[in-house]
């Protein structure tokens, strides 16, 4: 009965805010919109035979105030948990069933990973949404065109870009609470500031950010009752990013950028039953360094990129030793090269062809209480050529395939392909059918390959993914709507072995396969010309082997409603079915299955631009019913929160 009360109430929310409409243009046609993330090279998503969300920079303004997590976990078929969780706290990506290591992040086309992790992933809370321009996410086996860990889902991030004015400024500040559910002091626990200037001077073109971020409040291991006082885990966070651009010529194009981040906050010990979690002794920093050079080059019939990157990440640790009632001290570093040619050449308007090769250098050092692990030991380098054959018929048939053969210095070569099919029906309103089948690898870790329960005989993960969907736009394109279903084979998985009588340890290849499947499907809707609904629905099963942290059903709503070009108001609804997890009893020396009950988030924003371009403030309340909930077992989650902040235009 709670849960149909607070469900009414957020309908009854939508139905008064649809009485005051007014009339305004009509939606953008949603197939005509340019995507990259299938091709590498522009195209019209009509073209595409994959349904690719995009996140444009409009869209992350309507939901001010939350984080890049946050905001990405009400992506369709895209679930990141912790992200309701302290900021200290890991996430966990997942996309079709897979995790971490089974997704790929793009950071304005490069892949970006941390080599020094048990496995190859990218850590989100390194990035301030406020540097983000756009993201577009693929879903499905994507390593023909990026290679190692694109085997559940791509995830393309842009960041911000340089205004065409010769100088242009921008600042933002925002305060807000960070409590939990029964946490009612509602004063100021975290707080997000930045500035950014950038232009376009002549042939040269800048953009330069700082942003801060600091939060305090919740501890990360849920205490055991509302009675019991654990220390609050602080969450602090440095970001620079810098971007220079040079047009040598009309065809010519130079791109430079370096980035520094850097976290430091407190954490808790592993969550077990013993109640002995909480410290006020651990604290861990990272820091990431990342440069890079990206030339362009235009010619009659194509265009040639060159991406290139340099990353260096840096994590120590400080944690108290239980048995020793001592700080015990880990060091991780890692660094990792990335450098992607790709060529795209138009044999006609209707025919292309994508050629490139990718070369990868990654390697490793740690250190910690249990052993040192010296780079020099734990380093490998992929060398992988690719082809993509792109056709565009006029009469709606559109084929996307190609292959790639990968040639990695410790297990040898591995091939993998895609075949994508789509047709554009040319009726009366735009319909568009799609089909695929690709495949996908992922490269063992350093650590699963070199440490001290490494394993050099390890081959990669292979996936393999079928789907099969549509896209379309009715009722004179204010209805959009999408639909696919999926089917996706993992082979050769790698996990982790121990022998308890001999007390063997290492990694290894699983025998067998495990299967994901499910369906994503999408909608959006204007019902007037200021009144818009968005919602999306999730359906997941895998295996009993992978369902761990993934919910059966997901489901967002948002309405958005604009009384004017300067008002905007924004009620959003996410309901999150029943999940599986696990934990370790410390007192029969054992993990444990446990079920995670479902719940509901209603969130509200309110935004105004008080002087036009110039000033614009929001409010935003999120788990405005209060939910208490958990993501992870004995992990603390955020109840209702307020936040106000206001962003600037120099």
């Amino acid at each position: 009965m709670k849960k149909t009360i607070r469900i009414s109430a957020f309908f009854a929310l939508i139905t008064t805010c649809a009485l005051a409409q007014e009339k305004d243009s009509l939606a953008v046609n949603a197939l005509k919109e340019v995507v990259v993330s299938d091709t590498k090279f522009s195209q019209n998503r009509e073209k595409s035979g994959k349904v690719i969300e995009v996140i444009s920079a409009a869209d992350l303004e309507k939901k001010s105030g939350q984080s890049l997590a946050t905001f990405l976990s009400q992506v369709t078929g895209l679930e990141i948990n912790g992200n309701q969780s302290a900021n200290g706290k890991n996430l966990g990506y997942y996309i079709r069933g897979g995790k971490n290591r089974q997704v790929l992040i793009l950071i304005d086309g490069i892949p970006v990973t941390d080599a020094s992790g048990i496995s190859f992933e990218y850590d989100l809370r390194l990035l301030p949404v406020e540097q983000v321009e756009r993201i577009e996410i693929m879903k499905g086996a994507a390593s023909t065109l990026y290679g190692t860990g694109a085997a559940t889902g791509v995830i393309n991030i842009t960041l911000k870009k340089s205004s065409k004015k010769e100088i242009e400024g921008n600042a933002y500040m925002n305060i807000g609470s960070n409590n939990t559910a029964d946490n009612h002091h509602y004063n100021g626990q975290e707080f997000n500031q930045g500035i950014s200037v950038n232009g376009t001077v002549s042939k040269v073109n800048y953009f330069a950010g700082l942003n801060s971020t600091e939060t305090n409040g919740m501890s990360q291991i849920a205490a055991p009752t509302s009675d019991t006082d654990y220390e609050t885990d602080r969450f602090s966070r440095q970001n620079v990013l810098a971007k220079l651009g040079y047009k040598a010529t009309e065809k010519l194009t130079l791109d430079f950028f370096g980035n520094y981040d850097r976290i430091k906050n407190d954490y808790d010990l592993s969550f077990d039953n013993t109640g002995f979690n909480d410290t006020d002794i651990n604290k861990t920093k990272s820091e990431q360094i990342r440069f890079g050079f990206a030339p362009k080059y235009q010619y009659n019939k194509g265009e040639f990129v060159l991406n290139s990157g340099f990353t260096k990440i840096t994590r120590d640790y400080d944690e108290l030793n239980t048995f020793s009632n001592t700080v015990d001290y880990s060091l991780y570093e890692s660094r990792s090269i990335v450098v992607d040619g790709y060529n795209k050449y138009n044999f006609s308007n209707q025919l292309a062809i994508i050629l490139g090769a990718t070369y990868q250098f990654n390697d490793m050092k740690s250190q910690t209480p249990f052993s040192t692990i010296e780079k020099e030991l734990t380093k490998f380098n992929i060398v992988d050529g690719y082809t993509t054959l792109v056709y565009n018929s006029n009469f709606g048939l559109n084929v996307n395939t190609g292959g790639r053969l990968n040639h990695h210095s410790a297990y040898g070569n591995n091939f993998v392909f895609n075949f994508n099919p789509s047709y554009n029906f040319k009726t009366s309103f735009p319909f568009k059918m799609l089909a695929s089948y690709s495949t996908a690898y992922v490269t063992p870790s350093l650590y699963q390959l070199y440490s001290e329960y490494g394993n050099d005989t390890l081959t990669p993960e292979k996936n393999a993914t079928i789907e099969a969907g549509f896209e379309t736009e009715l009722m004179n394109k204010k209805l959009k709507l999408n639909a696919v279903a999926f089917y996706r084979d993992q082979n050769d998985a790698i996990n982790f072995y121990f022998n308890p009588v001999t007390f063997d340890s290492f990694y290894v290849n699983v025998d067998g396969s495990t299967k994901a499947k499910g369906v994503e499907s999408s909608l959006s809707y204007a019902v007037l010309p200021k009144l818009h609904i968005n919602a999306n629905y999730t359906f997941t099963q895998v295996d009993e082997v992978l369902d761990r942290l993934i919910p059966k059903h997901k489901a967002n709503a948002s309405l958005e409603y604009q009384p004017s070009s300067r008002t905007l108001f924004n009620v959003s609804y996410q309901y999150f079915d029943a999940r599986n997890d696990a934990f370790y009893d410390a007192n029969t020396f054992s993990v444990l299955p446990i079920k995670l009950g479902s719940y509901q988030l209603v969130n509200l924003l309110v935004k105004h631009e008080l002087i036009k371009n110039r000033l614009t403030v929001f409010g935003a309340a999120t788990n405005i019913l209060n939910e208490e909930f958990v993501e992870n077992v004995g992990y603390a989650t955020r109840g209702r929160n307020f936040k106000i902040g206001l962003n600037i235009v120099l």
